[in-house]
């Protein structure tokens, strides 16, 4: 008998694919994933005449034959087949057999099904494919909330085995949310211009994997003071990605203020903090030679109003019908400074160049609180007063004596406003030079600030 040629049927097992998954099973990672089973032997029928070789049936594929004898002999001897695969498979083996004298056909070969590797996880994504990794089979990307797809977002298996495109990452683009603490406002605090203010950080939440890198914040911290005005405070949030969002939020810090007072006339006001904040007390002063009569502290409230009501400042009222020199010294204690000026006689040329000059220097003598009491003369027709008030014969003694102030030369002694002796002369003296020494070393914080604050007005 002839030999016989055989062609070997391969039938394709498909693998199980779970849809979503990104896993078959019974797959291997090569580009051509099956598995061969030995085809079934053909069954040869030599009843059909003239068929030598024995008739090709090929699985998901077709063979196109020509023989030397016509169509209707597709098996005889000599016939030439060509061997394709149905779209979706891939011929292994010959493309073209022969049928040989031995009955046997010159090759083999079979259709195996095209399939493209299986595509890896994404990473914060998946992926759904409509036939899993066969050909044709289109694969969707998807990325959780808070991510965005860069890259393709569908891949195809085409027929050469292979993905089109390229895989896709899942990024996160999108910014956290932030909310800041809600704007406020707040009243300064009694006697300060500013307030104490205190509030919860804000609320950040990321979209994607919740994760926040770190929250700044532009300003002053919680529980800072404020001082007057508006502030604004600003907060940035930072998520892995390095994606930011920022939120702000108002402070408003008022100052509950009262209208603004007025000195009076001969005096000035010194006030605590800023003048007529909240809290802030002023303090009624009169000038030199001046008593204040009325209240002499004011204080701001929260209502904006003023406690108690404006002084006066009036003359001072001298009373020299007094029983000793200390209750007459003690009617000028912190009001007035006291220089004490004593002459033998009222014709004494020292006394009378002293008296020229300070009768010059009235203003600058007032400015600084100066009262001149004079001592002249010689018992019994010696004279003491103090501007047209008039001195005892006892007191001027007692003066002198307290004092040590001789009758038989021209002396004088400066005292301050607490009655101590501070300084004394044998000599005239010039304004300049009694003035100097009293606002280099006499003068007190609130006198030396007064001054600077008004200047001189005797210039």
């Amino acid at each position: 008998a002839a030999p016989v040629l055989l062609v070997f049927l391969t039938r394709l097992v498909s693998s199980t694919w779970h849809e979503g998954s990104g896993y078959y099973t019974a797959e291997s990672h090569t580009n051509e994933v099956y598995v061969e089973e030995a085809p079934p032997e053909p069954a040869l029928d030599y009843r059909r005449v003239p068929q030598w070789c024995a008739t090709l049936n090929i699985h998901r594929g077709e063979a196109t034959c020509y023989s030397p004898q016509g169509g209707s002999y597709r098996s005889s001897l000599g016939t030439r087949c060509e061997l394709s695969c149905a779209r979706g498979y891939r011929l292994v083996g010959r493309s073209a057999v022969q049928c040989l004298p031995s009955r046997h056909w010159s090759g083999m070969a079979y259709c195996r099904q095209i399939r493209c590797h299986v595509l890896p996880a994404v990473l914060r994504g998946s992926y759904v494919c409509s036939a899993g990794v066969q050909m044709d089979s289109r694969c969707d990307y998807t990325c959780l909330p808070g991510y965005q797809l860069e890259g393709d977002r569908s891949r195809t298996c085409m027929e050469d085995g292979r993905w089109s495109g390229s895989e896709p990452i899942c990024v996160d683009v999108e910014p956290p949310k932030i909310r800041c603490p809600d704007s406020r406002e707040r009243i300064a605090e009694p006697g300060k211009l500013t307030a104490t203010v205190y509030w919860d950080p804000p609320r950040v939440k990321d979209s994607a994997d919740g994760v926040i890198k770190r929250v700044m914040l532009r300003g002053p911290e919680p529980g800072s003071e404020f001082p007057e005005g508006e502030h604004v405070i600003r907060y940035t949030a930072y998520d892995q990605a390095y994606n930011r969002a920022s939120c702000k939020f108002r402070i408003r810090v008022q100052v509950r203020r009262c209208p603004v007072l007025k000195p009076p006339q001969h005096g000035y006001l010194s006030c605590t903090s800023d003048g007529n904040n909240y809290g802030a007390t002023c303090e009624y002063l009169c000038d030199g030679g001046y008593e204040r009569q009325g209240t002499s502290l004011r204080v701001c409230q929260s209502t904006q109003q003023w406690t108690g009501s404006q002084p006066l400042c009036a003359p001072m009222q001298i009373n020299t019908d007094v029983n000793s020199a200390a209750s007459l010294l003690d009617q000028f204690y912190e009001k007035r400074r006291l220089l004490v000026v004593s002459a033998p006689e009222s014709a004494n040329r020292y006394y009378k160049m002293q008296i020229s000059m300070l009768q010059q220097a009235t203003c600058g003598l007032d400015l600084r609180h100066v009262t001149i009491i004079e001592l002249v003369g010689q018992p019994p027709h010696e004279v003491g007063r103090i501007r047209e008030h008039r001195l005892s014969v006892g007191i001027m003694e007692e003066l002198r004596q307290f004092l040590h102030l001789t009758r038989s030369h021209f002396n004088m002694v400066l005292l301050d406003k607490a009655g101590t002796d501070r300084e004394r002369y044998i000599l005239p003296t010039s304004p300049d030079e009694l003035f100097n020494f009293i606002d280099t070393y006499l003068l007190s914080e609130q006198e030396a600030a007064q001054r600077a604050q008004s200047g001189d007005p005797c210039d």
